[in-house]
């Protein structure tokens, strides 16, 4: 269960780097960060945009 956590951890906090910073993904990417996050089940992301 603790991995778990850690993994839904790392995938949501990629995702908000990415966003804070205007990164973008390829479709690989998105299929790949899709199925982890649907593991997550109600993983709040939380991003602070860069100024």
């Amino acid at each position: 269960m603790a991995a778990a956590r850690y993994r839904c951890q790392y995938v949501t906090d990629g995702v908000a780097d990415r966003t804070r910073w205007g990164l973008s993904i390829d479709a690989a990417e998105h299929v790949a960060l899709s199925e982890q996050l649907s593991h997550c089940a109600d993983v709040p992301v939380t991003v602070v945009l860069a100024r």
